[in-house]
């Protein structure tokens, strides 16, 4: 057998004219020329700047769309708007690729608390007197949560969001945004006492002072503590069969 009748050459696939109008503005919106929020032009007024059909332009917004790179807005004065829902869809990855391998809780703990400790050092060089005001509100609305005996989920998930963020980090950003689904998904299926709450406003609370006087050991402390208290009441959970998610339970 020849070297050639070895090789396996794959025919080379034009491009259809939609998918190449497709990754022209999803290279503007990854290069920051397009910004989240940002409108695009009407379908008539893409159409000219690419000089292609306004049916080839429906299509690439539609692909956009499922892609989640875009909103479309139907109505008046509506249209395609920039979103930023690519995040949303590596975390749903993420969390049915941590599903189907089992779930181990106990690993995911490990890591989370490795990442968050490394993390805090560039959270300590970044954070302003701003960054303490908006954890110290994401921590006031928790607390009148509880107040009202609502379980402030979105507020506790938020806090190590806002953390990521402080750090000015984008992988920081990206991977606990990863670690959050997992968490995230959690909460929603297991109900847990209002004493669980109160438990992570208190630590946030000494993480935020902590934070406040500089105190890096004290900071990591805390949160090596708060992150093992947290994956020991999952493990529990899973140890009981309270969170048993499966994959037809994906939405």
């Amino acid at each position: 057998m020849t070297v050639s009748q070895k090789i396996n050459f794959n025919p080379i696939v034009r491009k259809r004219t939609f998918e190449v109008v497709s990754e022209e503005i999803k290279r503007l919106i990854l290069n920051g020329d397009l910004k989240v929020g940002d409108k695009l032009p009407s379908e008539s007024e893409l159409a000219k700047r690419f000089n292609v059909g306004r049916q080839t332009i429906r299509e690439a917004m539609r692909l956009l769309e499922l892609s989640g790179y875009i909103r479309v807005e139907k109505g008046l004065g509506k249209g395609a708007v920039v979103v930023d829902t690519v995040m949303n869809t590596f975390s749903k990855l993420f969390l049915e690729a941590f599903l189907m391998k089992k779930i181990d809780i106990h690993d995911l703990t490990v890591a989370r608390v490795e990442i968050e400790k490394i993390m805090m050092k560039y959270v300590l060089e970044n954070i302003t007197s701003e960054d303490i005001q908006t954890l110290e509100e994401n921590l006031k609305i928790s607390k009148d949560r509880i107040k009202n005996k609502i379980q402030p989920f979105n507020e506790n998930i938020e806090f190590h969001k806002l953390l990521a963020k402080i750090s000015k980090n984008s992988v920081f950003i990206l991977v606990i945004e990863l670690i959050m689904a997992v968490v995230s998904d959690f909460r929603s299926q297991v109900q847990l006492p209002l004493s669980f709450p109160k438990k992570n406003i208190s630590d946030h609370e000494r993480i935020v002072e902590a934070l406040k006087k500089g105190d890096g050991k004290e900071v990591k402390s805390i949160l090596e503590e708060h992150l093992t208290y947290v994956g020991k009441i999952m493990e529990d959970a899973v140890a009981k069969s309270q969170y048993l998610p499966s994959k037809g339970k994906r939405g």
